[in-house]
């Protein structure tokens, strides 16, 4: 249940508060979707005032473009939590899972992050930097399997069609497009991933 914190002075523009009106952003978002995330709802729920939010965000557009980054911390955060084996391809295999429970847990963030719903979020090539982590770590980890001679192919090019075909899935799955059961779900996400690892396996000499 949303519920407001204590009012802070009308001056205290502290880091604290500015992770306090995120936060509070975040859980708006999630409670409500896109269309409830206001400055005012969101002031509200923190314990401060619009004010307080132009000033530490460059009003709802900030604030916006922040979710989308905060969105791509938390996944990089989820994937840097993974362990590392000596079998790179479960490794990968095992970011692409993570992908999937990151998004399944935070349906209303991956909709900010991968189909950016909001007018006001048009990031900039530099910004859109800040969120390329994620994507750095899937790479370093297809370059495991091809150092290791378990796939073949350009780790960027790999990266990038393993992260599109995760996203996909994963937006069918958050639409409930992927199947009516977990059991079915999960067969289509292991059949995908499986398949795409597979077509990649470095051919017998």
């Amino acid at each position: 249940m949303l519920s407001c914190s204590a009012v802070p002075p009308a001056k205290e523009r502290t880091p604290e508060l500015r992770r306090r009106i995120l936060d509070s952003a975040i859980e708006v978002l999630a409670a409500d979707g896109v269309t409830a995330v206001t400055t005012r709802r969101v002031a509200a729920l923190a314990g401060t005032s619009p004010p307080a939010i132009y000033e530490l965000f460059d009003r709802k557009a900030g604030l916006v473009r922040e979710l989308f980054f905060e969105g791509f911390r938390r996944l990089l955060a989820s994937f840097e939590g993974l362990a590392t084996t000596r079998d790179p391809v479960a490794d990968l295999s095992a970011t692409a899972h993570a992908f999937r429970a990151f998004a399944s847990a935070n349906p209303h963030l991956f909709n900010v992050m991968y189909n950016r719903p909001f007018d006001q979020l048009a990031p900039s090539s530099d910004e859109r930097s800040l969120g390329d982590g994620t994507r750095r770590f899937i790479v370093g980890r297809v370059g495991r399997c091809i150092e290791a001679g378990a796939l073949a192919g350009d780790p960027t090019d790999i990266a990038h069609a393993l992260l599109g075909l995760a996203i996909g899935l994963a937006i069918q799955e958050n639409a409930g497009w992927l199947g009516s059961t977990a059991k079915s779900r999960d067969r289509r996400w292991t059949l995908a991933v499986d398949t795409f690892l597979q077509g990649l396996v470095h051919p017998a000499p």
